[in-house]
């Protein structure tokens, strides 16, 4: 299941919300999203984990939880839509 993850810190690891998810059951990849022309993150991640039942329970427990000084948000990620280009 493919986990959302806000309002993370810039300081913020793959490493840091690896370990603090991998208490709920096994962590397959973690991604912090980062901008394309600075490299720094933009405040947020995906995290994917291989067993549902892991996943809803790591969601019920880190939601609203402190993660690097910030209180993240944690959901059920959304499938990505088609949004037009950008010029």
């Amino acid at each position: 299941m493919n986990i959302y993850v806000g309002n993370i810190s810039w300081g913020t690891t793959e490493d840091d919300l690896s370990q603090a998810f991998e208490e709920y059951g096994s962590v397959t990849s973690v991604n912090i999203i980062t901008d394309r022309d600075t490299g720094r993150s933009k405040g947020f991640a995906f995290v994917e984990m291989e067993n549902a039942s892991d996943a809803e329970a790591a969601i019920a427990a880190l939601d609203g939880t402190s993660v690097g000084g910030r209180n993240i948000r944690v959901n059920e990620a959304r499938p990505k839509t088609d949004r037009p280009k950008r010029w």
